[in-house]
Formats: C-alpha cells, sequence, structure tokens
C-alpha cells in the first residue's frame, strides 16, 4: 500500500513540475516514477501520516494562490528566518514532502533542514514581526 502511495507521490510531483496533463506527460512520469529508487528506511511507515501529508498538499494549492495574489496586491517588505520542528517519526519521503509543501508556497521557503529535526524557513511579511 505505501508503494502506491510513493509513486503517486511522485507522480504528482511531476505533474506539478512539468504542469502538462497529456497522456504522454503522465507516461513518462509513470516511468521516472518507477525508475527513483524506493526509499529504504528502516522506520515505520503508517498510513496516517500519508493521509495527513496529503491534505496538507492539497491545501497548500489554494494556499499558495492566495499568498501569490497577496505579494501582487500588497508588497511584503520585510524578511524573518525561524526554525520549524520536523514532526516526530517523519520518514525521508514525508520529510521531502513537508520541505516541498513549505516551498509550494511563495511567501517561505525552507533553506536549510538540519539533521536533528528542525527546518530552517526564511519567510516573507508585509508587516515587521512583533
Amino acid at each position: 500500500m505505501i508503494w502506491y502511495l510513493e509513486l503517486a507521490l511522485r507522480l504528482i510531483i511531476w505533474l506539478l513540475l512539468t504542469a502538462d496533463l497529456s497522456w504522454e506527460n503522465i507516461a513518462i512520469g509513470v516511468v521516472v516514477s518507477l525508475l527513483i529508487p524506493r526509499c529504504t528506511s528502516t522506520r515505520i511507515i503508517r498510513l496516517r501520516d500519508w493521509f495527513h501529508a496529503g491534505w496538507e498538499s492539497l491545501v497548500a494549492i489554494p494556499q499558495a494562490y492566495k499568498e501569490a495574489f497577496e505579494i501582487m496586491l500588497r508588497p511584503h517588505a520585510f524578511e524573518e528566518t525561524t526554525l520549524e520542528q520536523v514532526p516526530p517519526r517523519r520518514t525521508p519521503g514525508l520529510i521531502f514532502l513537508d520541505i516541498f509543501i513549505i516551498t509550494f508556497t511563495p511567501k517561505t521557503i525552507v533553506t536549510r533542514y538540519h539533521e536533528r529535526g528542525w527546518y530552517e524557513v526564511h519567510w516573507i511579511r508585509r508587516r515587521k514581526p512583533e
């Protein structure tokens, strides 16, 4: 079951990167998804974590559009960098997905992943943080 989720995640990322829903591109995406080596992590993978990450991915799409319009209509002049803690028991695939979701939205980007369980996130803000 997890294997199908990994394949679906890879295919979705491929389609987001290429922005092409043609049958040829989907076929290429499936081939690429199958050729990428699978995660050999010995950690226990919980389906609930994958479904939660999938939900976060779906929520990130309208959030990205909202943030893009905010940046265009009201410029953001302030920047800050924060440390965000990685949720517990994350596999490398879920950590990659977290970084992808954070970076997908226009106001944030992960600048560094610390092995001790932290993301270094760069933010742009409209007002100076208090």
